[in-house]
């Protein structure tokens, strides 16, 4: 069974820092491109940053350029979402995901991601 935990949430002050991560079981996990999402209250779920296969390419939504940092070790079968410079609009849900195929690679879309965690709370007080 293919499944993805979160953790690293919490509470933090505006420009602070945090690091989420994601620990994947369940499928050879260098196969598959990973992604991070977010969904904040009475909000659609919004693509924020995602890492191809190998980490060679990382991709980010344009509000979080330069603040957040996507990597991955395979190694580990965990991908993380470093933050940095935390604004209160970034408090929202954070959720990683897995490509549902191998050949999904770069993209924003929530519907080429098949497998999903539980989500991990990040709220940024002003």
């Amino acid at each position: 069974q293919v499944q993805l935990v979160e953790s690293g949430g919490g509470l933090v002050q505006a420009g602070g820092s945090l690091r989420l991560s994601c620990a994947a079981s369940g499928r050879t996990f260098s196969n598959y491109a990973m992604a991070w999402f977010r969904q904040a209250p009475g909000k659609e779920r919004e693509f924020v940053a995602g890492i191809s296969r190998y980490g060679f390419n990382k991709y980010y939504v344009d509000s979080v350029k330069g603040r957040f940092t996507i990597s991955r070790d395979n190694a580990k079968n965990t991908v993380y979402l470093q933050m940095a410079s935390l604004k209160p609009e970034d408090t929202a849900a954070y959720y990683c995901a897995q490509a549902g195929n191998s050949y999904t690679s770069g993209s924003v879309s929530d519907v080429d991601y098949t497998t999903w965690g539980q989500g991990t709370q990040v709220t940024v007080s002003s």
